[in-house]
């Protein structure tokens, strides 16, 4: 075969690999959409770049930009919510998010959590929670950590335990993204659970547990 005819021959063989590969990635990480399962989101415990707990969970209420976050129920099984507006006007001067929800819900047995989301399409508007703790003078350990749904899998994020004079804060978060491209343009979303220390870690991660077991139905691979 002459030469021409080779480089011919392997410039559409890899045309249609390229090609395979998109409609693969479409399928391996599907866009968010409603189905009997809930809707699909990906989620990671970073947004800079993908990590290998990337995974696709399915949500049962609208967690994206294209909705109004206050549209998250405020009842979620015995957890009842109030909105508590945010009044430190530094955060919205240097995140500049599209959307800010911060909640405190509590259980009908005293239990209680802070629920934080931020949402943007800009990386301007995301860091990891520690570095506010650090920078004010926290001491914290930061590690990741899972929590299983209620119908298969978990939910992969991070975990953060910060202490300062007499009080602490356990912290898990991850970040959601409505479809594979994980395009800031299309919008990224932190969820992040607060929770004190008056309780042991074994009931705060239960509690955390329960919660996101009435926002999250399971959760899958996002990768063959």
């Amino acid at each position: 075969m002459p030469p021409t005819s080779i480089r011919s021959l392997l410039a559409a063989l890899i045309l249609l690999v390229g090609i395979g590969a998109v409609y693969a990635r479409s399928w391996i990480y599907p866009p968010s959409a409603s189905t009997n399962d809930g809707i699909a989101y990906v989620a990671d415990m970073d947004f800079w770049y993908r990590t290998a707990s990337e995974q696709i969970v399915y949500a049962n209420t609208p967690l994206d930009l294209s909705h109004d976050l206050q549209g998250i129920p405020m009842q979620l099984g015995t957890w009842q919510g109030e909105d508590v507006p945010q009044t430190n006007v530094e955060v919205f001067a240097l995140l500049e998010p599209e959307q800010y929800i911060q909640r405190l819900y509590r259980n009908d047995t005293g239990d209680y959590l802070w629920l934080s989301l931020i949402g943007g399409r800009s990386s301007r508007t995301f860091h990891p929670p520690d570095i506010c703790y650090d920078t004010d003078g926290w001491s914290t350990v930061l590690q990741s950590y899972s929590l299983p749904l209620p119908s298969g899998g978990e939910v992969h994020g991070m975990w953060l335990d910060a202490k300062k004079d007499d009080y602490g804060h356990r912290v898990f978060y991850f970040y959601l993204f409505p479809n594979a491209e994980r395009n800031p343009d299309d919008g990224i979303l932190q969820m992040k659970l607060t929770a004190g220390h008056e309780q042991s870690m074994e009931h705060t991660l239960r509690s955390m547990e329960d919660f996101l077991g009435h926002l999250f139905q399971y959760s899958a691979s996002s990768r063959l």
